[in-house]
């Protein structure tokens, strides 16, 4: 027996108190919801855990290579000369 089929039984047992005027989402509702929270919340963890382990290093810019040592130009001259 599927969950929606137990539920559609106990609908006509809650008739004489649900107001017809007023639709809430009832339990089947909050259990999609919480199923969605808890599913988001596992990704949100492993993307983490992945995130974490990932060991990045840039490739340094050619161009800032080959101007730096030999530019010399922008560096202040050292206190102790």
């Amino acid at each position: 027996m599927y969950a929606t089929q137990a539920l559609t039984h106990l609908v006509p047992l809650a008739a004489e108190e649900l107001d017809k005027n007023k639709v809430t989402p009832g339990v089947l509702g909050f259990l999609v919801f919480a199923a969605l929270a808890v599913g988001v919340w596992a990704l949100m963890k492993s993307m983490n855990r992945h995130m974490g382990r990932v060991n990045f290093e840039e490739a340094p810019d050619p161009d800032a290579v080959a101007a730096g040592p030999a530019g010399g130009k922008g560096k202040a001259a050292s206190p102790g000369k």
